[in-house]
């Protein structure tokens, strides 16, 4: 079955809020085996809903709404629809009296306006909401669905998941499934490069995807059932993993700091950080994920040259002939910061975040890496290529973070043997 998404709310127009609730349904009818054609998105004003509905049902069969079901004159989704279909609406005794309930139990008068949102279209199947005061429906009339979901997505979820997605399968005999292989290290072009023979196929079909720093492969098949698709897809999985290698930080996985601290509690390791240009974010990163206290032992925000001194040992001397940014200082931080946390791994940052402004002199985007285990230190240069706009402070300070962290992985990774391949891995000798 092909399908198409229409948010309403002139908020989304403006900017004012995210819209999550697209990415959600797009997977979910996905995994349905349903064809998503098309997302739009339509302010709260009658005629140009009423476009878009013409507009969607020239080209599909099913229609999923979200938003405009609040109890405020400009809230016109449910109206619409039943008009679009024909239908009139009536005032269902049992939705009022929960509604009145669900203001009860906050303690709150209900406004009477809400009373707006018990009037149910007629013929249609009503969608429960636990979470909220609107109810949302479905609508079928001459081979056509409509499906109305609230815009919040604390509401839109739980709905979706307990009503619609069982009263969809009746209209689906496949499903979809998608895995992503994340990679870090390797450009788009480059990645794409390697399993080329691979993009051309049509059931699995491989896509190549470009993110800050990152690239990943979506891997798609579609079958009778979950199990066939996953056979489809396997050896295609597996001949990717052998071109990407070391690359590869994880299928599925959400992050790169995930798969970090993941392969840490693995092998039982600890890491520390020591950070100047990224102000703590590779800590923050990192204790994101749940159970990080058990590999994180501490970070340092050492902006200053005096604490990089003092806090973690890096030598005057170094600072003023090398400067903050050096391989050498970068070193220096990170075997401080292990000898102060006592962690398996010492990790450090330093580097240029920017933006250039007239007269600097800095080269913008430099960033020096440093990772030890006490033994030795693994060294890492990147020049971002991002040193103008508002936007190039946010992407080095991410990129940099997220280079540090794939370091780590790295190492722990063949951990206890030592790194010593790849040109930009270098070792460093403590002899300073």
């Amino acid at each position: 079955m092909n399908c198409e998404l229409i948010s309403v709310g002139t908020e989304i127009l403006l900017g004012d809020i995210l819209n999550t609730n697209v990415q959600y349904l797009s997977k979910e009818l996905a995994a349905l085996g349903m064809n998503v054609m098309h997302h739009s998105t339509v302010g709260d004003n009658e005629k140009r809903l009423v476009q878009a509905l013409h507009s969607a049902f020239s080209r599909c069969e099913l229609v999923i709404l979200t938003g405009g079901l609040g109890p405020t004159p400009d809230d016109l989704t449910k109206e619409v629809c039943a008009g679009y279909f024909g239908c009139s609406l009536y005032e269902d005794e049992s939705i009022l009296r929960g509604i009145e309930a669900y203001f009860t139990n906050k303690n709150v008068r209900m406004p009477d306006c809400n009373k707006k949102q018990a009037l149910i279209p007629e013929g249609s199947i009503v969608l429960e909401n636990r979470n909220g005061t609107a109810p949302g429906f479905i609508m079928e009339k001459d081979g056509k669905i409509m499906v109305i979901l609230p815009g919040p997505p604390g509401e839109m979820k739980p709905m979706f998941e307990k009503s619609v997605r069982a009263y969809l399968k009746r209209y689906t005999d496949k499903v979809i499934i998608s895995h992503s292989v994340r990679t870090f290290g390797i450009g788009e072009s480059a990645m794409s490069e390697r399993v080329e023979h691979l993009l051309d196929g049509s059931n699995p079909t491989v896509a190549p995807y470009a993110k800050s720093g990152e690239a990943l492969l979506r891997v798609t098949a579609k079958a009778e059932n979950e199990k066939e698709a996953e056979k489809l897809m396997s050896p295609i999985i597996s001949e990717i993993k052998e071109k990407l290698g070391e690359y590869i930080y994880g299928i599925d996985t959400d992050s790169i700091e995930q798969a970090t601290v993941k392969l840490l509690k693995e092998k039982k390791l600890t890491v520390a950080f020591a950070e100047s240009c990224t102000g703590g974010l590779c800590a923050k990163r990192i204790t994101d994920v749940a159970g990080a206290s058990e590999v994180f032992h501490c970070g340092v925000v050492s902006y200053s040259n005096e604490i990089k001194n003092k806090v973690l040992g890096v030598k005057k001397e170094h600072l003023d002939k090398y400067g903050a940014v050096s391989p050498v200082v970068a070193a220096e931080m990170a075997l401080g910061v292990r000898s102060i946390s006592q962690a398996d791994f010492g990790a450090a940052v330093t580097g240029f975040a920017g933006p250039y402004y007239e007269g600097c002199e800095d080269p913008i985007g430099l960033i020096y890496i440093a990772v030890t285990d006490g033994e030795l230190v693994w060294l890492k240069k990147l020049t971002t290529g991002h040193s103008k706009g508002t936007a190039c402070r946010d992407y080095n300070r991410t990129v940099s973070a997220s280079n540090v962290i794939n370091e780590i992985r790295l190492l722990a990774a063949a951990h206890p043997e030592k790194r010593s391949e790849g040109a930009d891995i270098i070792e460093y000798i403590n002899s300073f």
